[in-house]
Formats: structure tokens, C-alpha cells, sequence
């Protein structure tokens, strides 16, 4: 029985005959196709209308049909059909880089479109980029189990602290001066700040560096080194400046008592804190010679003045995004640790066993340690070496293991490093688009579709992983019998 000869002429036979063209109507765009470029792939749902017999039939494989005008109706995506069209005619898939690979994929199997069709110039980067995601969700729900928060939550969170200025004395001034400090880029006035700080920080590390060189260091009448006068002043500037931005910024904080649970106002704190300890401890030695090793302590203290370089992360997209993903990668540093451990463990007993007659160097395995660490690490100093045949084939294959372990949880971590900073420059956009000159109306513009489909996309993903992770139903039934 041919096309056409079913049911009360209601087929498309009549019309789909020999070489015969259907006309195909996706989402409105209107194509026709001819049916022996189509019956090259019978398995696909465009070839399988050649096979129909009655209109019942053809409603299961489209969404409708003109029987007047011959059409048949998808109710599909029309901007993905000119890649099954470019199937038909070619008999290879090919992905551009924009599209949607979740979207593509169901797309293709709603076409009945096998992935194998796939050509081998997109096949990597269209697996690589489908199994990445699911990857990424799943580490991603886990970070933020602990401390992470979507660009969501935050940027809720920092209109929350907003708006409790409207219930403070003075609280639209208050609000203007914390945008200023706590927002660099806000205003013109928060750029300005933001750069004056950088050049406070970097001139105080510089004046910290050039004092520890001899060119630029004083002696005094009893022939000691001390302290240039000029750098001493930059210092003391510094310091000075550091003080008035945590103290201005802990004036107008919305919440004071929550003010040093945020990271960044714990670094401000600490850049200065050295400096304060120094002076105290000075004057109690002075006071009291019994104390005089109290000035060791203070000059372990002036070199807590390194810590200031961390300043420079409320300033930075960069640093701030790099914190984030040490924070919550510590599962693949964990894992880089035990690996480097476990390394460094069973190379230093093979070089000590190899090594132990003919270097006095790794005559024993804690002095091994040392070597296998900076042999696994590809540092190399060169201070101790294996001298026998034995001993340098154990080094190449520690090198070469500590290659492949340095470099395994390495792309985890870059991963997440690129998913923070993204979050983190959509933060700071939609933070500096929030006006607060005229009071709280509303809640700032936010994609709630997005933010709903990324949710619903997570618990796809988990109720994926719960599935595969589960026995199938087949398994199931043969365990029951």
C-alpha cells in the first residue's frame, strides 16, 4: 500500500510519491523537501512520514497537518532546523559555537538524529562542552552548600544592607558615603578613592622594600642602621590613610556588629594592626629593660606589612575572584596535596635505597624529602642530586610523575576560577546600576527567568547523577526473580 491510499484519502501518499517534495512548516519557517532526499535516512522523523498511511499517523510524528494545502506543522525551534536541513543534504551534523548544547542535543533527538552524525570537526567540542556542565552544577551545588552564594543572593543581600539606612540618622547620607568606599566604580568620587588607596598601598610596599636595601639606609652616631626619615614619613602616611578608610568605613557600615565577618574589612584590620603593635611593644621595652626581647617581636611585626598587598582585592575583580576559588577549592588542593605527599613519600625511599652508598646528600629518607619535593614540584635548585645511573632514572620518573600531578586538579580549579569571576563582574555591574539617590522604590532589575531556569537546570543535573547512580529498573527486575 502506498502513501495516500489510507483511510479515506487522508494520507499524504498521493502527494508524496516517486520524488515527489513535502512542505514542511517549523515554527514558521516554511521549506520544501524533496522525499528521496529524505528516505536516505529512514530512522529520522521527516523520513518516516514517507511511511504513513492515515492522518492519525502523521499527527504522531508532527504537531499538525494541513490536509488543504499538504503542510505539515512542527512546533519546534525554527532558528535550529537549517542545521537538520544542512543534515539532509550534507549527512553530517555540524555545531556552531553560540548555540545552546542542551538545547541542540534535544533538538536532534526530537528529529530522531543520531549524535554519531555529528562531523569530527565539532564532535570534540560538542561532547566536551555537553559533559562540562553537568560537571560544573555538580561542584557548583556543593560550593554552595558551604559558603557561596549565587550573584543573586549577593547582590539581594547587598540591596538588604542598603536599605537598612532608611531606619538610621542621616541614612541617605550614610548610604552615599558606604557606596563610595565599599563600591569602587560607583561614583566618580568611589573611582577616585579607589585609586588614591591602590597608590597608598603600592608606595607603602615600595618604601617597606627600598628600606631593607643598604643604598638607601642610614647610620646613626653609634654606627647603627636605622630608619630613613623620608621613608618613615610615607609610612606613618600611610598608616594614616589606612586608619581613616576603616574607621570612616566601620562609621557608616549598615550593620557594626557584622562589620568584621566580611573578609575584606579583616585585611584592612590587619594591614594596620602591625604598625599599632610595634608602637606599644616599643614603649613597654623602653619602659622596662627585663622586656628588651619584646623588640624581636616588633620586628617580626614590621614585616606583617607585606599583608597590606592584600588591600589591593577590594580594588580587583581579579583577587577577590581568586580568594573566592581558593575558598572553595579546597577538595582539589586536598587532593593536589595527597598526591604531591604520596609522591614525595615513594620517591625519596627509592632514591634513598638507590642513593644511600653513593650520595652522603640522601644518606637518609628525611633528606630525601627535600629532594623529592622540589623534584616533584619541577622546581629544581640543584642542591642535591642523584650521581648514579639508578639514581637519575628515579629522577626522571619522579619529574615526570610530579608533571602529571601538578597538572590533574589543575583545570578544576582554573574552571571554577572562570565561573567566579564571571559571577563576580555581573555583580559589580548590577551593583553599580542600583540608584539610591531618591530612596528604596523597588528591588533592582534581576533575570528571574534566568535565575529560575539555572535552579531548575541544578536539580535536572542531581536528579541525573541520582539516576545514574541508581540500579535501572532492568537490573531491578532480574534481582526480584
Amino acid at each position: 500500500m502506498t502513501l495516500g491510499q489510507g483511510v479515506g484519502g487522508l494520507g499524504a501518499g498521493a502527494y508524496i510519491q516517486g520524488d515527489a517534495a513535502i512542505r514542511i512548516n517549523v515554527g514558521g519557517f516554511k521549506k520544501k523537501l524533496w522525499s528521496n532526499t529524505l528516505s536516505r535516512f529512514p530512522e529520522t522523523r521527516l523520513a518516516r512520514l514517507l511511511t504513513c498511511q492515515s492522518k492519525e499517523s502523521i499527527l504522531e510524528l508532527c504537531d499538525d497537518y494541513d490536509d488543504a494545502e499538504k503542510e505539515f506543522y512542527f512546533d519546534r525551534n525554527p532558528a535550529l532546523f537549517p542545521y537538520v536541513l544542512n543534515f539532509y543534504n550534507t549527512g553530517r551534523l555540524h555545531v556552531m559555537a553560540e548555540l545552546c548544547i542542551f538545547s541542540f542535543s534535544q533538538e536532534i533527538e526530537y528529529w530522531g538524529i543520531n549524535e554519531f552524525f555529528i562531523d569530527s570537526c565539532c564532535s570534540n567540542a560538542y561532547h566536551c562542552r555537553k559533559m562540562d556542565p553537568e560537571r560544573r552544577e555538580d561542584w557548583e551545588d556543593h560550593s554552595e552548600e558551604g559558603s557561596t552564594t549565587s550573584s543573586f543572593d549577593e547582590l539581594l543581600e547587598f540591596y538588604n544592607d542598603a536599605s537598612k539606612f532608611d531606619k538610621q540618622p542621616l541614612g541617605s547620607a550614610r548610604r552615599h558615603v558606604w557606596l563610595m568606599l565599599d563600591n569602587p566604580g560607583y561614583s566618580v568620587a568611589s573611582r577616585v578613592i579607589s585609586i588614591l588607596s591602590i597608590l597608598v598601598v603600592l608606595g607603602s610596599i615600595a618604601t617597606m622594600c627600598m628600606n631593607s636595601m643598604i643604598e638607601y639606609s642610614l647610620v646613626d652616631a653609634e654606627g647603627q642602621l636605622v630608619e630613613d626619615p623620608r621613608f618613615e614619613t610615607v609610612e606613618h602616611v600611610g598608616i594614616g590613610w589606612f586608619t581613616f578608610e576603616l574607621a570612616a568605613r566601620f562609621v557608616v557600615a549598615p550593620d557594626l556588629l557584622r562589620f568584621f565577618e566580611h573578609p575584606l574589612n579583616v585585611i584592612d584590620l590587619v594591614s594596620i594592626l602591625p604598625f599599632y603593635l610595634t608602637l606599644v611593644i616599643n614603649l613597654v621595652a623602653e619602659s622596662s629593660p627585663a622586656l628588651a626581647n619584646l623588640g624581636r617581636v616588633a620586628q617580626v611585626l614590621r614585616l606583617m606589612r607585606i599583608f597590606r598587598i592584600l588591600k589591593l582585592a577590594r580594588h580587583s575583580t581579579g583577587l577577590r575572584s581568586l580568594g573566592a576559588t581558593l575558598k572553595n577549592s579546597y577538595k582539589e588542593v586536598g587532593l593536589l596535596l595527597l598526591y604531591l605527599a604520596v609522591g614525595v613519600s615513594f620517591f625519596s625511599v627509592m632514591a634513598y635505597t638507590v642513593e644511600k652508598e653513593d650520595s652522603e646528600d640522601l644518606s637518609t629518607i628525611p633528606a630525601c624529602w627535600w629532594w623529592a619535593t622540589v623534584s616533584m614540584t619541577t622546581v629544581g635548585y640543584g642542591d642535591v642530586v642523584p650521581t648514579s645511573i639508578a639514581g637519575k632514572l628515579t629522577a626522571s620518573a619522579c619529574i615526570l610523575a610530579g608533571i602529571l600531578v601538578v597538572v590533574l586538579p589543575i583545570t578544576l580549579i582554573f574552571n571554577k576560577f572562570s565561573l567566579f569571576y564571571k559571577r563576580q563582574k555581573q555583580l559589580e555591574i548590577a551593583m553599580r546600576s542600583c540608584d539610591f539617590d531618591e530612596g528604596i522604590k523597588e528591588v533592582p532589575s534581576v533575570n528571574l527567568r534566568n535565575y529560575y531556569a539555572h535552579k531548575v537546570k541544578s536539580l535536572m543535573v542531581s536528579l541525573s547523577n541520582m539516576s545514574r547512580s541508581s540500579p535501572s529498573e532492568h537490573s531491578l527486575n532480574e534481582s526480584i526473580n
